[in-house]
């Protein structure tokens, strides 16, 4: 199932949400316990108490200051966040009722009516005007709070960006090794892999481009396979051209020295001349014809429907009259059913029963018959030509050029083309699908 980037990219932004959200709740958890267990230790929270007192009764003695001198307690809390100091008279201590009114200053001025009242411990203290009594209390719980809150929104972020960034990184990744190989690929080296890795769009793109790779390494295979072929056709030609080619050129000198030959063996030298002059260019025929058909990417068709019957008998029935002409006794076997279409090139269909004639007149044994067999194989007709092997060679017998032609034309048309052959028989079938 293919993923878009976008989603993905969703997904991740999702997965660095929750992975901040739990690692926000972790490091603010594990701070609000070590604040609990260590910072607001009764212990702690007693020592920083008297470390407060004890700088509040150096300021008092150093200042000289009344108990009620209300704006020197202001300049002393004002260096001293989260700290809350309740001065207490004796004579506010013992009113009827037990009773008090307590003169509370703080930073902040929401911090007065909740210290209104007596907490914790008091500390006697001497005053200008006398002994009094101080409540010291502190509020530095609210200070690491917030400190526990920002260090685990740092985190969170951290961990949000870190896992962004590793989804990022890691396509960027994958982008970059995609360009590497086919960079590679591009230089010529045709072997390099192309990593296909994930189901998304970069992925498509990595198999687009191995896929293209394949095919291009399919298309030189087919061109280098073309190239042998073609060279082999050329060196047999080549040779078999230059066996007749030397022989003419033979009877040519022997027919220019009029004074040494008679006029019988003339005539003997013109006929054999003229012999090899017709295989020549018979060979030469057989080359055109080759490259007609192969020098070509894509053969030009013209197809149109046919009845079977109709077509096969008048080009069967022509081969057969060809060959009944040329001495060969022909046996048709027809079973093909009646009403079947057949959607092919005409033309290029009577260029493969000749060639198949052709190669009969060269090669087959006229003592023996020539079989054409016509029949249905599911929604396919099959098309048989066979005859005896006769002994006598041929020139062109090893270039093949008249089956190549026939299996280039059946696998234009989208059918298929094969021969077999032993010492004494040859068999050639062509199929094609019908409807």
């Amino acid at each position: 199932m293919l993923r878009s980037l976008s989603t993905k990219l969703i997904l991740s932004a999702l997965l660095s949400l929750m992975c901040a959200a739990a690692a926000y709740l972790a490091v603010f958890n594990i701070g609000t316990l070590l604040v609990n267990r260590y910072y607001m230790n009764p212990n702690a929270v007693a020592a920083r108490k008297a470390e407060a007192y004890t700088d509040f009764n150096r300021y008092v003695q150093e200042y000289r200051v009344y108990s009620d001198d209300t704006d020197a307690l202001q300049r002393f809390l004002a260096q001293r966040d989260h700290v809350v100091i309740t001065v207490y008279s004796a004579e506010e201590l013992n009113l009827p009722g037990g009773g008090t009114e307590a003169r509370t200053l703080a930073m902040q001025s929401y911090e007065a009516p909740r210290r209104s009242g007596i907490s914790g411990r008091l500390y006697p203290l001497r005053f200008e005007d006398g002994i009094g009594y101080v409540s010291v209390t502190d509020n530095s719980r609210e200070r690491e709070d917030t400190l526990n809150r920002i260090m685990a929104a740092v985190v969170a972020v951290l961990v949000m960006v870190s896992v962004l960034f590793w989804y990022t990184n890691r396509l960027t990744w994958r982008i970059i090794r995609l360009s590497q190989e086919a960079a590679t690929v591009g230089a010529g080296d045709l072997n390099g892999p192309i990593t296909v890795d994930g189901v998304d769009e970069v992925a498509t793109l990595a198999a687009d481009i191995d896929g293209m790779r394949d095919a291009i390494i399919e298309r030189m295979g087919n061109e280098k396979r073309a190239w042998e072929a073609n060279s082999e056709l050329i060196t047999a030609m080549s040779h078999d051209i230059r066996t007749p080619m030397t022989s003419l050129i033979g009877y040519l000198g022997l027919l220019n020295n009029t004074e040494s030959i008679s006029e019988e063996e003339r005539k003997r030298y013109l006929e054999a001349a003229y012999g090899k002059s017709l295989a020549l260019k018979e060979l030469t025929d057989e080359l055109f014809k080759y490259f007609l058909v192969f020098g070509h990417s894509e053969m030009e068709l013209h197809r149109e429907d046919f009845d079977i019957h109709m077509l096969l008998m008048q080009l069967l029935g022509e081969a057969e009259f060809d060959l009944h002409d040329s001495g060969f006794n022909v046996q048709s076997i027809d079973r093909l059913e009646d009403g079947r279409l057949l959607n092919t090139d005409a033309a290029m269909l009577k260029r493969v029963i000749d060639n198949l004639v052709s190669n009969i007149k060269k090669y087959a044994d006229p003592e023996r018959p020539v079989v054409f067999l016509t029949e249905q194989k599911g929604d396919r007709i099959s098309v048989t030509i066979s005859n005896g092997v006769s002994k006598r060679g041929s020139l062109t017998e090893s270039t093949k050029i008249g089956l190549r032609t026939c299996e280039k034309i059946l696998e234009a048309l989208g059918g298929s083309f094969g021969t077999m052959r032993d010492e004494n028989h040859f068999a050639a079938e062509f199929v094609l699908p019908i409807r």
